[in-house]
């Protein structure tokens, strides 16, 4: 699962794109991204469309993203993210110098996530 797929992501060095739409990876498998990325050094595309990580995998995901300098685009509609998850990644978004793209479509935001997220 999520695990294996982390587990590559800390060693592999030529990775650039991964996609995980619809895999059901959950806040659990969030995490165990997450720590891959924070040692990854290739992915600049991440892809987890419809995978229910919610506030807790968005916190997670938010972590990393302090600290990882390669990813460019982050897509993660359709994740039950709430104004809690989307005010941990703005506040990662402030210290993140990479991130272009972030997609958040199809989350439960709501109008204090997005002012979180435009700050």
């Amino acid at each position: 699962g999520a695990k294996d797929i982390a587990d590559a992501l800390k060693v592999n060095r030529t990775l650039t794109e991964l996609n995980l739409p619809g895999n059901r990876i959950e806040p659990e498998g969030a995490k165990e991204i997450a720590d891959a990325l924070k040692v990854n050094s290739s992915l600049t595309f991440l892809d987890l469309y419809n995978n229910e990580i919610g506030d807790e995998g968005a916190k997670d995901i938010a972590d990393a993203l302090k600290v990882n300098r390669t990813l460019t685009e982050l897509n993660l509609p359709g994740n039950r993210i709430e104004p809690e998850g989307a005010k941990e990644i703005a506040d990662a978004l402030k210290v993140n110098s990479s991130l272009t793209f972030l997609d958040l479509y199809n989350n439960e935001i709501g109008d204090e996530g997005a002012k979180d997220i435009a700050d």
